[in-house]
């Protein structure tokens, strides 16, 4: 029986050293399986192949082709050049929104991971929608298959086969899941199917159905991604292997014995110990020089690693740790870049700086305040908020700080007198003038919630913006004057009123009947108690200022409440339907008395 050899299949392969190794951001919706899928790719290499196959990066973990070739026992029936895949660790969008390049994304492929079992979630409809701002080509992962009712696991299995295992009731459910998933695909604009159904990548996007459990499906998906950077994004590949470093700072993070370091997936050149770089920051991008270039162990998981092996060199793609003095200030999202000579360092401080300053927003117009953790997710809110034709006022990337909050509270528009944080602290004397301004706060680390969260907020804004409008409106009302209730006769007049209509509210005027003003409700009482108005039925003493009982007002005569005309227009065209029987029959013979003289009054 032949095997085939690894050390044979290495010689075979030559790829262009000129050509770096995709980068693949992991996407979706929490405890989808993102880390599952990783660990599955990660630990079957551990198992079944030579230590030390797979590369650990900081931030990233590198699969060579030989082990993906292995994995899948194919060797694709064409001359592959790229080295393997490039897989980020970091949390998908953060990872994905970080990684930035001249105003678009870093990241070759996406795997979109889907729960076929509970479908689309809100950080899955986020991811779309930064994969569609951002058009990346990417993959669906309809993971956990193998929860299905019935399912016969086939370990580390393609999809083919494992297919070939199940019944027939089994194969029906899966389709349905996936034909759901395409459903869902088609209402954000785009076309899919399951991957071995598709002739053109480029139209339609492929749904790979996997396990990262048992790891089927999982050979068929590194195929896809492989066979699609291989085809589609080859040029885009390029590096300059030898040139001076680029990358992009993916975190800042304080590190025992280390100080503040910088997490930085390398995309072009090399970096090397006692290299002179320029950092990009929230403000001006700062000179540096490399302490040291750090990496994981081999095949230790990043997240749970606290020791790192010290290296001279790194060449692209690659992730690394930085460490070095006057990091602190280091901006996530933005550029580090080996400085060769200083000849040009004023012009690319100066293209750093447009960097930021093209996705910042500091207007004097009205608008919602936004922040958040790193340029690329600043770039994503902008871009939405955009989208949803919402205002901004200022848009910038760190903590909600005190300024932030006076600029919100000195916006006129309530609506718009608003904080958006994505990721982001609010800082202690922040705090304490929110609690002064009461500016109303929509935090989250998922864009999708911060929008819909404020949406909801300015539809409930919105219906109290309109009651309370509706409610400082002066509705229609009308009281007669008891016989034998006058109480005092001028000064103000006090006597004993019934409602017959509506409702009378101190501060209102009154008309007689014929049109002519009567005086204005300084008071009303009931049983010798102050009320603040009175509705139909009720029977009341009001104190009128204005008249004198017996001259301009009488016993028995009936009192309108005199609604000022742009009242009358809304009540009549907007509140009619609304109104009680009794309110409508006062309100017709108000207009009627006051169209006496003026037909097209309050029209």
């Amino acid at each position: 029986m032949q095997q085939k050899s690894k050390k044979g299949s290495k010689a075979k392969r030559e790829p262009d050293s000129n050509i770096r190794t995709p980068i693949v951001v992991v996407m979706g919706h929490v405890d989808h399986g993102k880390t599952s899928l990783l660990d599955k790719i990660r630990g079957t290499a551990v198992v079944d192949l030579e230590a030390g196959a797979i590369t650990q990066h900081i931030g990233a973990t590198e699969v060579p082709l030989e082990v993906i070739q292995d994995f899948c026992g194919s060797h694709f029936g064409e001359d592959i050049q790229v080295p393997g895949l490039l897989f980020i660790d970091t949390p998908g969008h953060h990872a994905f929104t970080s990684l930035r390049s001249r105003g678009g994304s870093l990241a070759d492929l996406a795997v979109l991971i889907v729960d076929m079992n509970e479908g689309f979630q809100p950080q899955t409809i986020e991811s779309l929608t930064i994969l569609k701002r951002y058009k990346t080509p990417f993959v669906v992962a309809a993971n956990k298959m193998d929860r299905i009712a019935g399912w016969r696991p086939m370990k580390n299995s393609s999809f083919a086969k494992t297919l070939k295992a199940q019944n027939e009731r089994v194969v029906e459910e899966l389709d349905t899941k996936l034909y759901e998933i395409v459903g869902e695909l088609y209402k954000y604009g785009f076309d899919a199917d399951r991957y071995d159904r598709i002739r053109d990548f480029t139209k339609t996007v492929g749904i790979v159905p996997i396990s990262a459990l048992t790891g089927e499906g999982v050979p068929d998906l590194l195929m896809v991604l492989v066979g699609l950077t291989q085809r589609f994004l080859k040029d885009n590949l390029k590096i300059t292997a030898s040139g001076p470093g680029v990358g992009t700072i993916l975190e800042v993070k304080e590190e025992r014995g280390l100080g503040t370091t910088l997490d930085v997936i390398l995309y072009d050149g090399v970096i090397k110990a006692g290299d002179t770089v320029l950092v990009g920051t929230a403000n001006e991008p700062i000179l540096t020089k490399i302490r040291a270039l750090l990496k994981p162990k081999p095949l230790a998981e990043i997240r749970s690693e606290e020791r790192f092996l010290p290296v001279k060199q790194v060449v692209a793609a690659s992730g690394v740790k930085v460490a070095g003095p006057k990091l602190e200030g280091a901006l996530a999202g933005s550029t580090i870049r080996v400085i060769e000579s200083s000849a040009n360092v004023d012009a690319l401080v100066k293209q750093m700086k447009s960097e930021l300053d093209s996705v910042r927003i500091d207007t004097e117009n009205e608008g919602v305040i936004l922040k958040a953790d790193t340029i690329g997710s600043l770039e994503a809110l902008v871009g939405e908020l955009k989208a949803k034709n919402i205002p901004i006022h200022t848009a910038d990337v760190g903590p909600i700080s005190r300024k932030d909050v006076i600029r919100a509270s000195m916006i006129k528009d309530r609506l718009l007198s608003v904080i958006l944080g994505f990721n982001i602290e609010i800082l202690p004397d922040a705090i304490s003038e929110i609690q002064k301004t009461s500016v109303p706060v929509f935090q989250s680390d998922v864009i999708y919630s911060i929008l819909e969260n404020y949406d909801t907020w300015v539809d409930e804004q919105k219906t109290k913006i309109e009651q309370e409008r509706l409610e400082a409106i002066i509705r229609p009302g009308a009281i007669r004057i008891l016989p034998d209730c006058v109480f005092r006769q001028s000064k103000p007049a006090i006597v004993g009123v019934q409602v017959i209509g509506g409702v009378i509210r101190t501060q209102v005027p009154l008309i007689r009947d014929d049109g002519a003003v009567a005086g204005i409700i300084k008071g009303i009482q009931e049983h010798n108690e102050n009320i603040g108005s009175a509705t139909v039925g009720m029977e009341v003493a009001v104190a009128i200022d204005g008249p004198t009982v017996g001259r301009q007002i009488h016993e028995g005569d009936i009192l309108y409440v005199n609604i000022p005309e742009k009242h009358a227009r809304i009540v009549e065209q907007e509140l009619m339907p609304r109104l009680a029987e009794d309110e409508r029959e006062t309100m017709e013979n108000f207009l009627a008395i006051k169209r006496k003289k003026e037909p097209f009054w309050g029209r």
